[in-house]
């Protein structure tokens, strides 16, 4: 299991009785070389102070440093320190501050939030929310009221400034906090190296992933050595408490999923999937080029624009397939069998976009669907047009969140070498994530379709085959680059934590 450590300046005096959890001073933390090698810790940095060059501010340092989770981190001590920021939360929970406090019968309020709580059920989410901005162990909260409760300021407070009677549930909070967090499956213990954040959403039409294929994921983590949890957008403020992040919520650029990755990314996080591979899948444009340059065989394709719009239209003929650049789910995909509805088609299109994708009609009776993690094949289905349709799904007449058409899953021996050798060298081209690869084989003539940085992974679909084994490679592949960033930063970090680590001891 992962320490954890809570750091204050008198060890000795420190009142809170929480098992499991080390109590150290400070200059322990910082000079004790037991806690400079320790490859992973939760650290609680509880002093008094966090005062630019503080002992305080030193913990947070080096704990950054040591790539131990830490809070309050380094940026949140800036934040605290500058209440603009603290003002733009308010606006942002401006709706739920209204809720919150709209039986306060004074113009000020103060509100105290331990790990994340308060001592009343009707301020929780409140807490909850500010906590997630700014996620230092004790916090306090001032509002002022003028004509609307305003968020005045957000600051850490020391232990010296808890009131008596509230000794108790603080206590309790920390305990709270530091217990694991519950389990989908189990709650069996077991030793982890990192947490997994399993993001979804419950609400969506048409997930990449079903309920049960949730479930086992959470049970192939646990079999790698990874302990997952399943979130939702409510929860993503807590996504610093993990070292890694898995989406399966069907992603896009001008999507809430895009900035969650591209934060958990920023952050350090391993994450699939990533922010670099949304930007690549999600436009049809780019991938066209991208496709087009290293000769990837595919469709007569091109990309249309309002000076070449009959020239396209002599170069693929009809019937013919248009494409908004960011359709899914064969949404934003049309057919247009006459001149007529293809320059209705394009007109549509390009109001919304400046550039649309043009594919020559190649009928089939299914896709392949390839599924590759860091670039190798593990499934392999057919997808089966829609009864009297030339798609998957028939958006039309179907309000289905299945398949419209049948499903036929076959083991990877069992498919073509070419369709295997396009679905693999093509991902190469994205990166090392979860991908989908659409492919046609039509009169023995292997072409992509497309690639999906989100493909479905379904229980009862594409496990039919692979069963357990397919959630255990993905995981695996999780664990495998978190023990590799964790080598590698290691190694860059340890030449830092020694010049700091001199630096605290001859101040």
């Amino acid at each position: 299991m992962v320490p954890h450590v809570i750091v204050t300046e008198k060890a000795e005096k420190f009142r809170l009785k929480i098992e499991g959890v080390e109590v150290v001073t400070a200059r322990t933390y910082l000079t004790d070389p037991r806690f400079a090698n320790l490859k992973s810790a939760r650290v609680f940095n509880l002093c008094k102070s966090y005062r630019y060059q503080s002992k305080g501010y030193y913990v947070s340092l080096l704990a950054m440093a040591r790539k131990h989770r830490v809070i309050p981190e380094v940026m949140t001590i800036q934040d605290l320190k500058d209440q603009n920021i603290v003002k733009i939360f308010g606006f942002e929970i401006d709706d739920l501050i209204q809720r919150c406090l709209k039986n306060i019968k004074s113009e000020t309020f103060v509100l105290s939030i331990f790990f994340g709580r308060n001592m009343a059920k009707s301020y929780g989410e409140l807490a909850k929310r500010l906590f997630g901005y700014l996620k230092a162990p004790l916090l306090k909260a001032e509002f002022v009221f003028d004509g609307r409760w305003i968020l005045k300021s957000l600051r850490a407070i020391p232990l010296s400034e808890i009131e008596e009677k509230h000794w108790g549930f603080l206590e309790e909070s920390a305990r709270e906090y530091f217990q694991k967090r519950p389990s989908l499956t189990t709650k069996s213990p077991k030793n982890y190296s990192y947490d997994l954040a399993i993001y979804y959403n419950p609400s969506e039409a048409n997930p990449p992933s079903n309920q049960k294929a949730l479930e086992k994921f959470i049970v192939a983590a646990k079999k790698v050595g990874l302990r997952a949890d399943l979130i939702t957008k409510d929860d993503s403020h807590r996504i610093l408490e993990y070292d890694a992040l898995f989406i399966r919520e069907t992603t896009n650029v001008n999507h809430y999923t895009y900035k969650l990755s591209r934060k958990a990314k920023a952050e350090g996080l391993v994450v699939i999937d990533d922010p670099e591979s949304i930007l690549k899948c999600t436009n049809k444009v780019f991938l066209e080029e991208l496709v087009n340059k290293h000769g990837i065989p595919r469709p007569n394709t091109k990309i249309l624009h309002k000076d070449n719009i009959d020239e396209i239209l002599s170069s693929i003929g009809l019937p013919c397939i248009l494409k908004s650049p960011d359709s899914a789910f064969s949404q934003g995909v049309h057919k247009a069998e006459t001149e007529e509805k293809f320059h209705e088609l394009v007109e549509t299109l390009m109001a919304k976009s400046d550039l649309i994708i043009v594919q020559e009609f190649l009928p089939s009776r299914f896709d392949w669907r390839i599924g590759v993690i860091n670039n190798v094949p593990i499934y392999a289905c057919k997808y089966f047009m829609a009864l009297g349709h030339w798609q998957i799904y028939n958006n039309a007449v179907a309000d289905s969140v299945d398949y419209d058409g049948e499903f036929e899953t076959l083991p990877l021996e069992a498919v073509p070498k070419k369709v295997l050798d396009v679905a693999i060298k093509t991902s190469k081209l994205i990166g090392d994530g979860l991908y989908g690869l659409d492919i046609k084989e039509v009169d023995g003539k292997v072409v992509l379709i497309e690639i999906n940085d989100n493909p479905n992974v379904d229980a009862g679909v594409e496990d039919q085959v692979g069963k357990d084994e397919i959630y255990e490679k993905i995981m695996r592949h999780f664990l495998n680059k978190l023990n590799r960033q964790r080598f590698i930063e290691g190694l860059n970090s340890n030449h830092k934590c020694n010049l700091l680590s001199d630096r605290v001891k001859t101040s």
